[in-house]
């Protein structure tokens, strides 16, 4: 059994990587045919098919009741976008972020983790009898993704970079997105679900599976994408790619899933939205070290190992 897991999970890992190419030549190609720059098309159509993996596992888990999975899930996959995925990037070549990403994005991304902080803490600031994030609170977070969304269709006519984007055929375009998108979805259910599995025989808390295995399952397909997009020189697309995903984490999947049911907030989550919050704020003050506005090959290797330090902490914890 525990060999049909292990092949299922490489069976998705593949088919993860195969979906993350189709999306990124897509939807590269109909930001050039519609006029957007890059950043945009990584802020919307990218972040939202590379997010899809965390839409699927949040709509199962809070339908089935399991919040801290839920939870555990957006937090941990935000983290890994920040630490991991652009420490990965980060390595493979050098991270020039544009101004508007620096002094925008970024900090709307900070206010997501901070919002979700804030929302889960009801006994802190209200006195309230438990900490939860309600229905009212998905509808708030819902209204932040609209603002978001209404200020990135704002940017559609910025011009972007010229890279050599290849461009296709409408019709090949569209299906290479959808194929893209399925692909993703398809290899992340597959890597999670068989992942979810082993940890469970190796007898892991479902809030831990949340915050990491989980978590990193469903990174996944901004990891894939994220490596795709630098090797294609579209560095722009890989960045909006990252932060996208995290603005689209908090306010679109928390936001639905907590109006399908609330999420109750376990008090012990917050080292983790802390640290997630903490990594947001450091990816942010990490454009005005040394080169302004990118992130180097040796900042890259520190957020890995930040990374990876505090996964292991969370373990032993």
């Amino acid at each position: 059994m525990i060999m049909l897991y292990i092949a299922l999970l490489i069976v998705g890992l593949v088919i993860l990587i195969a979906g993350a190419e189709y999306l990124v030549r897509g939807s590269s190609s109909m930001a050039r045919k519609m006029g957007l720059s890059t950043i945009v098309i990584g802020l919307t159509v990218v972040a939202f098919g590379t997010s899809a993996p965390e839409f699927v596992v949040n709509l199962m888990s809070a339908a089935k009741g399991s919040t801290d999975l839920a939870i555990g899930n957006i937090v941990g996959s935000n983290l890994a976008n920040i630490l991991l995925i652009l420490g990965i990037g980060a390595t493979i070549k050098t991270l020039k972020v544009k101004e508007g990403t620096t002094f925008k994005e970024i900090p709307f991304a900070l206010l997501a983790i901070a919002t979700l902080a804030v929302m889960g803490n009801d006994v802190f600031f209200e006195g309230g009898g438990t900490n939860v994030v309600g229905r009212i609170d998905g509808i708030i977070l819902l209204a932040f993704f609209v603002i978001f969304m209404y200020y990135t269709f704002g940017m559609s006519k910025v011009e972007g970079e010229r890279e050599g984007v290849d461009v296709y055929p409408w019709s090949r375009s569209i299906g290479m997105f959808i194929v893209g998108i399925v692909g993703l979805t398809l290899g992340g259910t597959l890597i999670v679900n068989n992942a979810i599995e082993l940890a469970s025989l190796a007898g892991l808390s479902e809030a831990l599976i949340g915050l990491t295995i989980v978590a990193i399952g469903t990174s996944l397909p901004e990891l894939a994408t994220t490596v795709v997009a630098i090797r294609k020189g579209h560095t722009d697309l890989a960045i909006g790619n990252a932060i996208g995903s995290n603005i689209f984490n908090v306010f679109w999947v928390l936001g639905v899933s907590a109006v399908v049911r609330p999420l109750p907030f376990d008090v012990h989550g917050n080292i983790d939205v802390l640290f997630t919050t903490a990594a947001t704020f450091v990816l942010f003050i990490t454009m005005f070290i040394h080169k302004k506005h990118t992130i180097q090959r040796w900042q890259g290797i520190a957020f890995i190992c930040t990374y990876v330090a505090y996964i292991t902490y969370a373990i032993i914890r």
